[in-house]
């Protein structure tokens, strides 16, 4: 079975009018229309509350009543100082605009009430906070689990950036194609030991900016869980499940080339190295939906396969 995948860059569409000069850095535009999609002001740019998935027994209660839906690998238990993974990138087709499809790292402390603290990084579709269906750089920040702190990219004060080349929330190309060309982006998110700052590196070398660490409660130490995968809004808006798809909206057991993966995946321990993740474990609400499977081998190491079309006979 062939794995290759592309490596060359991959470009931002933005750059194709140009680049940014020495020390300033690129910033997606907030449009008035982009206000007008947000269900208030206030909310602009946040992930709703409770947008979390929390590995446990699947109780149709939660799926119901948060919306969103994940299939997920994770690992928990021990003090990590960061995570990495290549992350295939696609363009899923999204049902409703108030829904959304991502594929990110969540690095968390804290528990799962009041007082969360979440690092986010990935790629997703959200017509609702960009206004079309494109594939976009994304991260996004808490500290009080999506209640009054943090937002996505550079919507609100938190995130610093410092590279002038790739720009937050803009979109990502080229993109994956379903028995064809196959893309993925590197992204490593790590403590610095001295400053305590959480960085965020895309690719092999461009280090985009950093977290401070004040922004954070529980993650002014580190992380107690990370989690590898995806997530979508399940809107339910004509009383059936959504047809928004996660990853390449196919699932897992169709393999490279046809369903979306995470692969590389590591873990960076208190010595500040990368290493394998010890006990990795998968997460999915409804499998019929979205599933996840793992594996691993020594070009890929650690991976998973994951995603699904939402809507079908095994899931309505």
């Amino acid at each position: 079975m062939s794995t290759k995948s592309e490596e060359r860059p991959r470009t931002q569409l933005w750059h194709a009018a140009g680049r940014c000069p020495e020390g300033t850095v690129p910033v997606r535009r907030t449009k008035e229309e982009d206000l007008y999609r947000a269900s208030s002001v206030k909310r602009f740019g946040r992930k709703k509350h409770k947008a979390i998935p929390l590995p446990r027994s699947a109780d149709p209660d939660l799926v119901s009543q948060s919306g969103h839906q994940h299939a997920i690998a994770y690992v928990k238990g021990d003090k990590y100082y960061g995570a990495k993974a290549t992350i295939n990138v696609w363009e899923p087709k999204i049902q409703q605009p108030n829904e959304f499809s991502l594929s990110q790292i969540w690095l968390l402390g804290g528990s799962f009430g009041e007082d969360l603290n979440t690092i986010e990084a990935g790629w997703q579709v959200s017509p609702d906070l960009y206004g079309d269906n494109n594939t976009r750089l994304f991260t996004y920040w808490t500290s009080d689990a999506y209640q009054a702190t943090g937002c996505y990219n550079l919507l609100c004060s938190g995130f610093i950036q410092i590279s002038n080349e790739i720009a937050m929330g803009a979109s990502i190309s080229p993109v994956s194609a379903y028995g064809d060309s196959q893309y993925d982006i590197s992204i490593l998110v790590w403590k610095d030991p001295t400053e305590g700052n959480w960085w965020m590196q895309f690719g092999s070398d461009n280090v985009l900016g950093y977290w401070p660490g004040f922004l954070f409660s529980y993650l002014g130490e580190s992380a107690s869980m990370i989690e590898w995968g995806g997530e979508v809004v399940n809107s339910q808006s004509d009383g059936q499940h959504t047809t928004t798809q996660m990853g390449s909206g196919h699932f897992p057991e169709e393999g490279f080339g046809k369903s979306s993966y995470f692969r590389n995946i590591q873990v960076v321990d208190s010595s500040n190295n990368l290493k394998a993740p010890k006990g990795m474990g998968t997460f999915t609400e409804q499998s019929n939906c979205y599933d996840v499977q793992m594996g691993s081998n020594d070009d890929w190491g650690h991976y998973f396969y994951y995603g699904g079309p939402g809507r079908n006979p095994n899931c309505s």
